[in-house]
């Protein structure tokens, strides 16, 4: 691993610290990297440090209006580096049939497992409570509390004027507009980039930012937050909220929605900092 990495993640170990009315939040699929990202200082809110080891498997599971191959940069970063990697699918139909789909990808991993989400698919992995998942990583993800819904916590601050009103068609799914994609969801990858996103698309039943979530994982287990500071879709603030409220490690970047295609080192580096075990040394670089 390159002196940079471990130098950022000195920095970063042991530092310092919705609904889409029918649903602008969720997230995008492959493009390039933007090496926009800023460096901040991450804080440890409550002090938690626990890591799963290196022999942690990388489950990470897609938001709406995407696939798993939204995660293919940071995934071939990971495996670049010999971790165990897979992206789980769901469905969108529903926060309990997602939650299903994706304990059912859990079966085909061994051992200790970190669960990586992105937006809408924070609810999903927060709702997993199984004894193998030692760590939680949202990337700009929404976070319910056990009876809150997807869509509250998405309306607590104001979205942002680049967010398209979004109307369910006669089956219950919610489209992006075609033309609105790039600018509300992607707007630092190319536009030849946003237009393949935006085509490929896949739907999120209104159901699924409806239904009430069960209790918050997260209240139990050790916690990381990437907030994105120009996300248009999910406000900043509600993301700083919930970070703060699960008692995350935090990093805040100037990055957009689309953060795990657009600024895919950043989103791995929060990766690395849930799988590897803190080094005595953690604390006086942090």
């Amino acid at each position: 691993m390159s002196d940079e990495i471990n130098h950022d993640r000195r920095r970063f170990v042991g530092a310092a610290a919705t609904t889409v009315a029918a649903a602008q939040f969720g997230v995008i699929a492959p493009a390039v990297a933007n090496t926009r990202a800023s460096k901040k200082v991450v804080r440890d809110v409550n002090g938690r440090s626990e890591a799963a080891g290196m022999d942690a498997t990388v489950v990470l599971v897609h938001g709406a209006w995407a696939d798993g191959s939204s995660w293919a940069h940071v995934i071939a970063l990971l495996q670049s580096e010999g971790l165990k990697t897979m992206a789980a699918p769901i469905p969108l139909t529903s926060l309990s049939d997602d939650v299903a789909a994706l304990e059912r990808a859990l079966e085909r991993t061994d051992g200790p497992v970190v669960l990586v989400a992105h937006a809408y698919a924070g609810a999903v992995i927060g709702a997993v409570t199984q004894d193998r998942v030692r760590s939680l990583v949202f990337i700009s993800a929404l976070s319910p509390d056990e009876g809150e819904t997807v869509a509250q916590i998405f309306y607590r601050d104001k979205p942002s004027p680049e967010a398209p009103k979004l109307t369910p068609d006669s089956h219950g799914l919610l489209w992006m507009p075609n033309d609105r994609f790039g600018a509300a969801w992607c707007q630092h990858a190319r536009p030849e980039q946003a237009a393949l996103l935006a085509a490929i698309q896949r739907p999120i039943a209104v159901a699924a930012i409806q239904e009430k979530a069960p209790k918050a994982a997260w209240k139990a287990k050790p916690s990381w937050y990437l907030v994105a500071e120009e996300d248009r879709m999910i406000n900043p603030a509600t993301q700083l909220f919930l970070a703060r409220r699960m008692g995350a490690q935090v990093r805040s970047e100037k990055v957009d929605h689309a953060s795990p295609i657009t600024a895919p080192k950043l989103v791995a580096e929060m990766i690395r900092e849930a799988v590897t075990p803190a080094r005595p040394d953690a604390a006086q670089h942090g």
